[in-house]
């Protein structure tokens, strides 16, 4: 009875604590910590998991371990810099008494620096998508402030003509340019389908299993 006690104590304390609006900016940087790294494992997870069994070669217990470690650095570091960004915005504002566009710039500069400058996979595939939604935002930005004339016509099919136009050429002739993910999906669309001995690697299985086990 004195354990249920002291536990609705602490939960009375802790909820009272979450109440008090001077510690707001505090407790939104360790609730961000948390929600970056919950977001992190769930984009990863199952990014990893198809990605590791579709391409990579090893045993269940190496696939695995790939797996763990790629859901962790991706939440490890996604959260890393929710803490980093919103814990500098929070000193900025607060130095400068009040809340400015250029606080949010230069919070995400820093964190971006310090959490996805180290040049790995991970980081490689998060920055890369984030530049393709920053240069179509942009755009649309341009656009919204008269920078940039409203296209008279819908400039997606164009856009779409050009993304794949290049990077086809770039896998054909360049592929080391590409990213080991990107080449080995390619490679499975577009190599792998030039190959097969019969109808099972024709329509089963993307490669023989008896040449597999040679």
């Amino acid at each position: 009875m004195a354990v249920s006690e002291m536990l609705q104590t602490l939960l009375y304390t802790v909820n009272h604590l979450l109440q008090q609006e001077k510690y707001k900016a505090v407790l939104a940087v360790l609730k961000g910590f948390r929600n970056g790294a919950v977001y992190g494992a769930k984009i990863r997870a199952p990014h990893a998991f198809v990605m590791t069994f579709l391409f990579r070669d090893g045993s269940l217990a190496g696939k695995l371990k790939a797996i763990l470690k790629a859901t962790y650095t991706h939440s490890r570091n996604l959260a890393c810099f929710v803490f980093t960004y919103k814990g500098l915005q929070a000193l900025l504002e607060k130095f400068q008494g009040r809340s400015l566009q250029s606080h949010s710039f230069m919070a995400a500069c820093v964190g971006g620096w310090l959490v996805f400058g180290d040049n790995n996979n991970i980081n490689s595939q998060i920055n890369m998508y984030l530049l393709s939604r920053i240069l179509f935002a942009l755009s649309r930005l341009a656009v919204e402030k008269g920078l940039v004339p409203q296209p008279k016509r819908d400039p997606f099919p164009l856009l779409a003509t050009l993304v794949w136009g290049v990077v086809l050429w770039l896998f054909e002739y360049h592929p080391h340019t590409l990213q080991p993910s990107l080449q080995s999906s390619m490679n499975y669309l577009y190599h792998d389908s030039n190959v097969w001995h019969d109808i099972s690697d024709f329509l089963l299985y993307n490669k023989s299993r008896t040449a597999s086990r040679k």
